[in-house]
């Protein structure tokens, strides 16, 4: 597996990862045994990916950004530096869920294709992002993200659409054509579609 990935040699990987052809991992990061992460990745420096973290292919994960256990980023997410994911949802030190499961659980959360994530964004666990959904710089998102939604603030609301390839959509009577790629997108009821779909 090692021959076929990149990693500086300060950079932990634990037997039992999961690592795709092509991914490049930089100075100081840890993968924990049980990762899963996908072809053609970027993992930046001071990154940990957990024991039960899923990666699509193509994901790129900048500096100093946890993917916790129970978190998945599917094929082409973008993670901004400093970004935080959470997975539990009221965290004591005294009572850890693994001991104390009476007490609460872990929480999955789910970034869908093609998302993107600003740096120093928090996302809350168990909020999903949808596909091509675009998150500001520092925003918190406490609830789930629609696909192609522009979310920026805390907490994080909609302020606008964006097409795939990460453009600002500008709506009129239902219907949206990207003015850099030409996609075609459709809205109802704070819905949008891409019109192929």
């Amino acid at each position: 597996m090692k021959n076929k990935i990149w990693s500086h040699k300060s950079v932990e990987i634990q037997n039992g990862a999961e690592i795709g052809e092509g991914t490049r991992i930089w100075h100081n990061s840890q993968v924990l045994s049980g990762a899963q992460i996908g072809k053609d990745c970027t993992i930046g420096h001071n990154c940990l990916i957990g024991s039960k973290a899923k990666l699509g292919k193509g994901v790129k994960i900048e500096c100093n950004t946890d993917v916790w256990d129970l978190i998945t980023l599917e094929d082409y997410v973008f993670v901004g530096p400093s970004a935080v994911f959470t997975n539990d949802p009221n965290p004591r030190a005294k009572y850890p869920k693994s001991k104390f499961p009476e007490f609460g659980r872990w929480v999955e959360t789910k970034v869908k294709e093609g998302a993107s994530i600003g740096a120093n964004a928090t996302i809350i666990c168990g909020n999903n992002i949808g596909k091509w959904a675009f998150i500001g710089a520092g925003s918190v998102v406490t609830k789930d993200v629609p696909d192609y939604a522009l979310v920026i603030g805390v907490p994080a609301k909609i302020v606008g659409w964006v097409c795939e390839c990460g453009n600002k959509l500008e709506f009129i009577g239902g219907k949206a054509i990207c003015k850099i790629c030409n996609r075609e997108y459709f809205s109802e009821n704070n819905v949008v579609k891409f019109a192929n779909n």
